[in-house]
């Protein structure tokens, strides 16, 4: 089964282009982390069996703290890559596109024992083969994609207006969507600039190039240029 891509469309009107992973590079990265993993287990086993029966005790909670939490901890706090992902150029993130969390993480790994079943992951391997999106029943849980890593792009500035405030607050959501559009300026046609902007005309009461001057006068004031 091959590689596919997929579309989603952001709030900000933007496509977000991703390239779904497949079952054999996913098996290289798990592979790689299972190898990372019994390296640190079998380095911590040897240090710890001079501690007899106490060195075992932790053995066992460090063991299986290294097995559960390992792709947790790493999914997390390194933009949903374990090392294994990292090296194949994958990552986890969520259905929408959105960096992955710590419930929807932990529910992914935690059902990994599910995808292990009779033996040797077949079960997980099955439920990648058999969906469009790779997904194993983590996935499906906790609403994850794997996909490969998308290439920064080069952010351009903004380009020189006079800075206006809006007359009304707007959201978070709002303000990003308003500087990625100024953004993005310079790659958009003058017929796709008004469409995008001319979704603002409930707030900017303007159409058309007058709309496309005023978001751009107003990312300059949410970025503070002069």
């Amino acid at each position: 089964m091959l590689d596919t891509h997929q579309t989603l469309e952001t709030p900000e009107s933007i496509d977000l282009e991703l390239h779904l992973a497949g079952p054999v590079v996913r098996i290289l990265a798990f592979g790689l982390d299972f190898g990372i993993r019994m390296v640190i287990q079998i380095i911590a086993g040897i240090i710890l069996s001079v501690f007899d029966q106490i060195g075992l005790a932790i053995m066992m909670i460090l063991a299986f703290s290294i097995e559960w939490f390992y792709p947790v901890f790493f999914e997390v706090f390194y933009q949903g890559q374990t090392p294994g992902k990292k090296t194949m150029g994958l990552t986890v993130i969520h259905d929408d596109g959105t960096p992955i969390g710590w419930s929807s993480s932990i529910i992914r790994n935690l059902l990994r024992f599910v995808d292990f079943l009779p033996v040797g992951y077949i079960f997980g391997l099955i439920s990648m083969c058999s969906n469009d999106h790779f997904k194993r029943l983590g996935d499906f849980t906790a609403g994850t994609l794997v996909v490969y890593v998308t290439p920064k792009q080069v952010t351009h500035p903004i380009p020189k207006d006079q800075p206006l405030h809006p007359p009304v607050q707007l959201t978070v959501d709002d303000q990003r969507a308003i500087l990625n559009y100024a953004e993005r300026l310079h790659s958009l046609s003058p017929e796709r600039q008004r469409e995008l902007a001319n979704h603002l005309s409930p707030i900017t009461q303007r159409k058309d190039n007058d709309n496309v001057v005023w978001v751009v006068r107003v990312a300059n004031g949410l970025r503070g240029n002069q």
